[in-house]
């Protein structure tokens, strides 16, 4: 047991220990790992044609926001335009349906006013009433009367 605590016993033992292990060392070393950068060219192209395709996009859809804007307000002022067209019209419908609109077309195409009606049978076709009353030249009077004054007073009020 002395030779396990002699100082010969310890050399001759690591030796062969400290030799193993500078052969695995010498064998095994730390290389440096080479990194490797990924090319930027293909990321940088990605980047400008995404950012290009979003700008053209984005004027693109401007530009079809502007025409509606235009096709719109040309429908609004054409609405406006035929509004103001049926109201016109409505108008002048409401004047032709006047009876007294009627009654003086009728006057100038020359029919008369009969001075009593006359009634139609429509089961057999007599005509019932008298048919002399209409006279040539007999006319109505369409157009109203001027409004009246107040009366005047004779009496002048007293100061």
């Amino acid at each position: 047991m002395s030779s396990l605590y002699s100082p010969q016993g310890t050399a001759r033992s690591r030796v062969p220990r400290i030799a193993g292990a500078a052969v695995e060392r010498a064998r095994l070393s730390v290389v440096p790992v080479a990194r490797t950068r990924a090319a930027r060219v293909p990321f940088v192209s990605l980047v400008t044609v995404l950012l290009l395709g979003g700008v053209v996009g984005l004027l693109l859809f401007n530009t079809s926001m502007q025409q509606s804007a235009f096709a719109a307000t040309s429908l609004e002022q054409r609405a406006t335009v035929l509004s103001a067209r049926q109201e016109a019209l409505a108008t002048k419908l409401e004047r032709l349906r006047d009876p007294q609109e009627i009654a003086r077309k009728a006057q100038r195409m020359g029919m008369q006013v009969p001075a009593a009606p006359l009634f139609l049978d429509l089961s057999d076709g007599s005509v019932s009433g008298d048919a002399s009353g209409a006279t040539l030249g007999a006319r109505v009077a369409l157009d109203p009367l001027p409004p009246r004054g107040p009366p005047s007073s004779t009496r002048r009020p007293r100061w």
